[in-house]
């Protein structure tokens, strides 16, 4: 059975930094696709950041040069180093996996963790 559990998350003010962190489990974790997506209050869920097997990654344009994916495929663990964070950035970040198709899609991730809250404050 496949497990994300994410972590990290906080309150900061504006200009911040946070790092989150995915572990994941019940899988082979290096031959997944693992994102990050994020949703608002009232907002439609939207995609941050990706990072395919062989370590090629693709950003939503609003957070390129702030954010940051990475992964652990020996402790299966993948981050999101979030600096310079703005108010707007506040959101229920998810963790996500998926087994084929294109990776840096938005579509297609088959498995989701349960959420971590940022929030970021003026």
């Amino acid at each position: 059975q496949v497990l994300l559990v994410e972590s990290g998350g906080g309150s900061v003010q504006s200009g911040g930094s946070l790092r989150l962190s995915c572990a994941a489990s019940g899988y082979t974790y290096s031959s997944y696709c693992m994102a990050w997506f994020r949703q608002a209050p009232g907002k439609e869920r939207e995609a941050v950041a990706r990072v395919d097997r062989d370590g090629s990654t693709s950003y939503a344009d609003s957070m390129k040069g702030r954010f940051a994916i990475s992964r652990d495929n020996y402790l299966r663990i993948l981050y999101l180093q979030m600096n310079s964070l703005k108010p707007e950035d506040t959101a229920m970040y998810y963790c996500a996996a998926k087994t084929s198709g294109f990776c840096h899609s938005k579509a297609g991730f088959d498995y989701w963790g349960q959420g971590t809250q940022v929030t970021v404050s003026s």
